[in-house]
């Protein structure tokens, strides 16, 4: 655990770092018209954590399509609420009769609820160290809050528990050919109080939710953050769109509420985890030797 006064110490480097960093890879774009913009960041101390009870599951939209849920049948009971209810935690099994799914990802879905029935333990990227990926990046954090960095430039999400750092670059277009990675191409501009984010070039190697999700490379994730509640409440519209993966556009809800118990403190991972359960897909990453 670092110290109050390194950890402030971080974030301040963190703020005079990103207000001077240059947006490289990317063509210029006009910026739009003077105006207040949302304040994400007003201090070193504010963060913001996933709202309970969802916490690390979407919220389902107020119509249309949205996002895989709980299989009704096999209710999901996270950790905590067991602790306060006294209901035996459970693995997530999801719903297959969503219509969203392709009949490809909708089987290997049910392989991945068949394997957890049977007693396996499932795949979330969190208790893996993995990075989440965009969507998930939002739903990831039920263990502790992420932080944001405000510039003309760049907005940074940063989540200390394993040091992800996810970019958004300002007023920018997306470039001719984004090479696909785990965080994609995010760009972002901001629509009165709303920063609107547009991400693509992402890889298929993350899932979209802690259901076991999949997608493709044609994953595009478009992002809405406002302050609602009178500035208490972060709350994200999300829309989903990969024709590869699903039958239609999707979308979802999350909301954050305010988090004042800074400054930030990151914390290791995979570097103090073991990986007892052998997940046969995505082990904990561990060196092979030590850094230094």
């Amino acid at each position: 655990m670092m110290s109050r006064t390194w950890g402030m110490g971080v974030v301040a480097g963190l703020l005079v770092f990103a207000f001077g960093w240059p947006c490289l890879g990317h063509g210029a774009r006009a910026a739009a018209p003077s105006q207040a913009i949302p304040n994400f960041a007003p201090d070193d101390r504010t963060s913001w954590f996933p709202d309970r009870p969802m916490g690390d599951d979407y919220l389902p939209p107020a119509s249309g399509a949205g996002p895989v849920m709980a299989d009704p049948a096999h209710p999901y009971t996270p950790n905590d609420e067991g602790r306060n209810t006294g209901v035996q935690p459970t693995y997530r099994i999801a719903d297959l009769n969503n219509p969203i799914l392709q009949p490809w990802a909708r089987e290997q879905m049910k392989k991945a609820n068949d394997e957890v029935l049977a007693g396996g333990v499932p795949f979330v990227a969190r208790e893996r160290c993995w990075p989440a990926g965009v969507p998930a990046f939002d739903i990831m954090r039920r263990v502790a809050p992420v932080w944001l960095v405000q510039s003309p430039k760049e907005v940074l999400f940063l989540w200390p528990s394993d040091q992800q750092v996810r970019r958004i670059y300002m007023n920018v277009p997306h470039s001719k050919n984004p090479k696909p990675s785990w965080y994609g191409e995010s760009v972002g501009h901001y629509e009165g109080d709303e920063l609107v984010v547009d991400t693509v070039g992402l890889n298929d190697k993350s899932f979209v939710d802690n259901y076991r999700t999949p997608h493709t490379a044609q994953l595009h994730v478009v992002e809405r953050f406002r302050l609602v509640d009178g500035g208490k409440t972060l709350q994200i519209g999300i829309e989903v769109e990969d024709p590869g993966a699903f039958t239609r556009k999707w979308s979802a809800v999350q909301r954050f509420k305010r988090w004042t118990e800074g400054p930030m403190a990151p914390s290791a991972c995979a570097e103090n985890n073991f990986d007892y359960f052998t997940y046969k897909v995505e082990p904990i990453p561990q060196a092979a030797k030590p850094d230094f």
